[in-house]
């Protein structure tokens, strides 16, 4: 493929090249090549069919359309009721005559409409076309009998009486809910394309409106089925069309060389470019180096609408998730997009800046829009070497921004493909189009810390401010700090900065390792010494029993002390690696350099997200949960439960759920060897109350432990050691403790100790899971390197542990109890609201609050808000407690355990962070 500033005159293959004069100008074609369309190279080819995002948006659209139609038929009885009496009055003041018409010729035209389109498709050979309707048709046949199905089975009666009514022919038989000849041909021609032509689309609505109305009259239907059928029909068609693809319509480079003889040039050849980022460049067009006959070369973008709609789920989620500065429209049309880039392309150029000049634009049929600029030639400054890119280079880059943002112009993707460097040495700013005119403050500043990180990735931190320093000045440059963080930079962008993230921790790994490597001689010499001073004292027979007794003890308290005489020498070898290994990220060394010109310039990051992915994963899950539990309690009296509950056993669950705290001091303090305060560690437990509710459970108490044994005097590697280490043997305590439970449940009922189906179920899917891991290569790296970063850290932690055995003791005991005082707690809450003919064994409920627990840990919502709730209470319903008692046990248990703790722990939590201890 011919790459941006090549001459196709001379690529290898050309139908003159050998014969060509030696005297030839290799700019321009012979005369004899003249009037050849040649595309030089293989142009990719393009697939025959595309997934558009717009069909799975239609899709979405009509799946939501259909839940809310049912939910207005399910809540909404009264009004759906009225709505049918006043179209059933309206259409029965119908004459006779024109109802027997409308049904004769809708029953007709239903049947000849999309066979006389079919034929239409078929006489222009597109037949594709109706082999996607024709598979849409019996999807959606398929649907319409399930649905059928589910609303005379299973569906509740307002949805039921919102979509059928007694037959007109039978009084005891109802009508259908759905049409099953109208949705699969509402789907068929939805499929083939028929909207998308105005005459067929007009026939298609009279027919559609002609049955419904005759069915409405004649009494075989409802309203609600009506739309239902309609929308079951859309939805089918574009949830089929998005499945199996569009026909591809993209223009060809030939189209190309035919659209720009409309516009009045005469190319001789065409040349297709690489587009340097896929991922992240795919959206802005196809890029073609066309020669003509008769003046210089040209560079011509061809966008079309499956191009357009590449990156339209990135850009419709960016607009969602910042704020004050949205990304270009999600949902921009061809002309919109050919005019922001002519009229960026003009503005850049009146504000003085060198920028592609655009000379001429043109439709490509219907779908594909193209724009011609004069040939820039150059490289981008991704591609050009070190040794290139020099001080003059870096200023002449800065000077046209400062020509933009002059004009206020905000360019919005300052990467490196991004600009281009002549063979004079002059920058030229491409790819304006996803720019923007008049643009606020906010706007100007991320371009700014876009291109110094862009340039910072290719010359340092320290050039790339000096150069924005003498160009910008110092209060330019200090007030584009708030905005130098990952979310405002390009998704090119961050990930060189992940990529660069994982090559420094992967350094001071290795670091770390060979410093524990090292300092394996001298723990042995010392231990050697010690060894040779012990043998000789024990060689000495001359002493008396208890001069003996005497250096035995000197024996141990000196093996003690060459034990942590050999662990200190191992930590200050670790320390002083990590900090040989450490290095700051690119955005810490810009950061560092501009303050170092403004010490006041603001650091603190601009609030740019207006909602993080983990927030709206929350919001939904809760609101699942929440869904979940309010139809488990609907069907339940709480007066009367509350009144006959046992307050003896809510007052011994208020006491397990405090014994909790205390058993998990204790669980974290048993892998610290270092001396940590207990009560303080304590009141650390309860102040992770507070933090649940803010974060989720397994983020939110591991970050808390860590903070607050690094407070506590426990160096930063060694406090995540420890907190790991606890979590490693925390979840193979839970995982032990729900086997052994498990089996115990599964052999509480028979006469013989035989295992649980349920146990030797998990045990298999485990044991399949494994087979897949590790005969997979992609999942076998990703777990091997996960285990060496564990070893790396946690192991060397719990050799430490291991060498003091009342600590380890006092870990895996906290651990034990715990799990103990959860548990306890649970089957006292279901204690004070059951009796004995309701209770349920220990291990059952052992068995729940474990499955519970674990997917709470691993639930997205903050505490695990509505993935609890739910598992408890569909875990105590399976194991046979009643759903009258299960539902309020499960809320007092999480009353307890979650809500009431929140306000001591936000009491425990500021007064640790008073205390310096968070």
């Amino acid at each position: 493929m011919k790459q941006q500033g090549a001459h196709p005159g001379d690529a290898e293959g050309s139908p003159d090249a050998s014969s060509r004069p030696d005297t030839a100008d290799p700019g321009r074609p012979d005369p004899d090549t003249a009037h050849i369309d040649e595309l030089e190279g293989d142009e990719p080819l393009l697939p025959a069919r595309v997934h558009r995002p717009s069909d799975l948006m239609r899709l979405l659209g009509g799946v939501l359309a259909v839940v809310v139609l049912l939910a207005i038929a399910a809540f909404a009885h009264g009004t759906t009721s009225g709505l049918e009496q006043d179209i059933t009055k309206g259409t029965g003041q119908a004459p006779d005559l024109l109802i027997k018409i409308a049904g004769l010729a809708s029953s007709i035209a239903i049947l000849l409409v999309p066979v006389a389109f079919a034929i239409e498709r078929l006489i222009k050979r597109d037949g594709l076309r109706i082999a996607d309707g024709v598979l849409a048709a019996v999807l959606a046949h398929g649907v319409t009998l399930a649905t059928d199905l589910w609303v005379a089975r299973a569906a509740p009666d307002s949805i039921q009486d919102a979509l059928t009514q007694p037959s007109p022919g039978d009084i005891h038989a109802l009508t259908d809910p759905v049409h099953g000849y109208l949705a699969p041909v509402i789907a068929y021609m939805t499929a083939v394309g028929m909207s998308r032509r105005p005459r067929w689309r007009a026939v298609l609505w009279v027919v559609l409106l002609l049955d419904a109305f005759s069915m409405l009259v004649t009494g075989y239907t409802t309203p609600f089925s009506i739309i239902l059928t309609v929308l079951i029909g859309w939805t089918v068609a574009y949830g089929t069309l998005y499945a199996v693809g569009s026909p591809n319509v993209r223009p060809t480079g030939r189209t190309l060389m035919a659209g720009l003889r409309t516009v009045g040039f005469r190319p001789v050849t065409a040349s297709r470019e690489e587009a340097p980022d896929a991922s992240e460049t795919g959206d802005r067009g196809r890029r073609y180096f066309v020669t003509l006959e008769d003046g210089p070369p040209l560079d011509v973008t061809v966008v079309d609408r499956e191009q357009q709609a590449q990156g339209f789920f990135y850009r419709a989620w960016r607009n969602l998730a910042l704020r004050g500065f949205a990304t270009r429209s999600s949902l921009q049309s061809l002309r919109q997009a050919l005019e922001q880039e002519a009229l960026l392309a003009y503005a850049a150029i009146a504000a003085g800046a060198n920028a592609p000049k655009l000379i001429a634009t043109s439709e490509l049929g219907p779908d594909a829009v193209m724009l011609v600029y004069e040939h820039s030639g150059g490289r981008t400054l991704d591609s050009l070497p070190d040794e290139e890119i020099t001080d003059e280079l870096l200023r002449d880059t800065w000077h046209q921004v400062r020509a933009l943002q002059s004009r206020r112009i905000a360019h919005r993707r300052l990467v490196g493909d991004a600009i281009l460097v002549d063979p004079s040495g002059t920058v030229i700013l491409t790819d304006l189009r996803g720019g923007e005119i008049a643009a606020g403050e906010l706007l100007l500043r991320m371009d700014v810390s876009q291109l110094l990180v862009t340039l910072g990735l290719r010359v340092g931190a320290e050039r790339a401010v000096a150069s924005a320093l003498s160009v910008l000045g110092p209060d330019a440059v200090a007030d584009c700090l708030p905005m130098l963080q990952p979310i405002a930079l390009s998704r090119s962008t961050r990930a060189t900065l992940r990529r660069l993230a994982r090559e420094r921790a992967e350094r001071e790994r290795e670091a770390v390792l060979e410093a524990s490597r090292q300092s394996r001689p001298v723990r042995a010499e010392l231990s050697g010494s010690h060894d040779a001073a012990a043998e000789r004292t024990s060689l000495d027979g001359t002493a008396d029993r208890s001069d003996r007794s005497d250096r035995s003890d000197r024996s141990d308290r000196s093996d003690k002390k060459v034990v942590r005489a050999e662990q200190r020498a191992e930590k200050r070898a670790i320390d002083e690696a990590l900090e040989e290994a450490r290095e700051e990220d690119l955005l810490t060394q810009i950061r560092h350099e501009v303050l170092r010109i403004r010490p006041q310039a603001p650091v603190e990051p601009a609030r740019l997200e207006r909602v993080r992915p983990r927030t709206l994963i929350s919001l939904i899950a809760g609101a699942i949960g929440a869904y979940f539990l309010l139809t488990q309690l609907t069907h339940i009296e709480f007066g009367p439960l509350i009144a006959n509950a046992e307050w003896g056993w809510v007052a011994a669950a208020v006491l397990f759920s405090a014994a909790s705290y205390v058993a998990a001091a204790m669980a974290l303090l048993g892998f610290v060897p270092e001396r940590v305060p207990f009560v303080r560690t304590v009141a650390a437990q309860v102040a992770g109350s507070f933090v649940k509710i803010v974060a989720p459970a397994a983020v939110g108490g591991v970050a808390l432990n860590t903070r607050f044994l690094q407070r506590a005097g426990v160096r930063p590697g060694l406090a995540v050691a420890s907190v790991g280490a606890s979590q490693l043997f925390g979840l193979g305590c839970h995982i032990l403790m729900l086997l052994a439970f498990g089996y115990l449940t599964g052999t509480e009922k028979t006469p013989s100790l035989s295992p649980s189906r349920t146990v030797i179920g998990g045990l298999l899917t485990v044991a399949v899971l494994v087979l897949v891991v590790t005969s997979v290569p992609f999942l076998r790296k990703f777990v091997v390197t996960r285990v060496r970063s564990l070893f790396a850290g946690v192991v060397p932690r719990m050799l430490d542990v291991l060498q003091r055995p009342q600590k380890l003791v006092t870990g895996i005991g906290g651990m034990l109890l715990l799990t103990a005082c959860f548990v306890m707690c649970l089957d006292a809450s279901i204690r004070a609201f059951g009796d004995e003919t309701t209770s349920v064994s220990i291990a059952s409920v052992a068995v729940v609050f474990l499955a519970g627990n674990a997917l709470g840990s691993a639930a997205p919502t903050p505490g695990g808000v509505g993935a609890v709730e739910a598992t408890l209470t569909v875990g105590l319903i399976a194991v046979g407690l009643p759903k009258e008692v299960a539902a309020p046990a499960v809320l007092l248990f999480r009353l307890l355990t979650l809500w009431l703790p929140v306000l001591p722990g936000w009491i425990a939590f500021n007064h640790l962070t008073r205390k310096a201890a968070l």
